[in-house]
């Protein structure tokens, strides 16, 4: 097989998995003074008004920023619609995409493996709309807010660390996959549940990022739970996700 062969092979095999999901996962766009952030939605199989579930937010990582309202899926999404899983956690997912010009949390890229997070972050217009979009959902849909969770990915567990340093009391856990975040906000963030996991042979995101996280929590008397994957590179959400005991750990929590 010839390697232009092989990226059509591939090609068409992510178009078929994107194309799956998107049915599952309804498409829309969130509007807030002049500014959208597409997004994806999933509700519960026998969704009703009068109900109040739990909701997961999730964060994708940089490659798959873009505004095409699919790419966002790529990756942690199926999770959600294990038949078992659905079964057992009736829940609204959340899958918005960050736009390609756009990131989610607050960080300065020094070269290919150095970022620098800020103590007290900035300004984050991306995940002002991220916000906007949380609250509106809320207010749509039937939501148990004593069980809101967010996580995500690479760029996507920086954004959870930011978005948790946002609003400190929203969420009753949080999952940061290969992220990172300033240890000084530690302090700020303590109140929900935190899972971190991260390979250690990582080269795109250094894992110490992730260690120096959790030992700021553990310092500030924060719950949190981790996992460092031997000979694992960036790649570490496919252990998370594979984890049988992850989904049960994230619905287990509670505010």
């Amino acid at each position: 097989m010839t390697l232009k062969t092989s990226f059509i092979v591939l090609l068409m095999v992510f178009l078929n998995q994107t194309a799956v999901l998107s049915q599952e996962y309804k498409a829309a766009v969130f509007n807030q003074n002049g500014k959208t952030l597409p997004y994806r939605i999933l509700l519960p199989e026998a969704y009703e008004n009068n109900k109040s579930y739990p909701l997961v937010l999730f964060l994708h990582g940089s490659g798959e920023r873009g505004n095409d309202n699919e790419l966002q899926l790529f990756h942690g999404s199926k999770m959600f619609l294990d038949s078992k899983f659905r079964e057992k956690n009736s829940a609204i997912v959340v899958f918005p995409q960050c736009p390609k010009d756009s990131y989610w949390a607050t960080v300065e890229k020094n070269s290919s493996t150095k970022f620098s997070y800020f103590e007290k972050p900035k300004n984050n217009p991306t995940l002002s709309l991220v916000e906007g979009l949380l609250d509106q959902i809320i207010l749509k849909y039937g939501v148990d807010e004593d069980r809101i969770y967010v996580g995500g990915l690479s760029m996507g567990g920086m954004g959870t660390f930011e978005l948790v340093y946002r609003n400190p009391n929203k969420f009753a856990a949080a999952f940061a996959i290969c992220g990172g975040a300033h240890p000084k906000i530690a302090r700020k963030i303590k109140n929900p549940v935190w899972r971190i996991d991260h390979g250690d042979a990582d080269t795109v995101v250094p894992i110490e990022f992730s260690k120096a996280m959790v030992s700021a929590l553990i310092e500030n008397k924060a719950n949190v739970t981790y996992n460092w994957y031997p000979g694992v590179q960036h790649n570490s959400w496919e252990n998370v996700f594979a984890d049988p005991d992850f989904l049960p750990w994230l619905f287990s929590q509670k505010k």
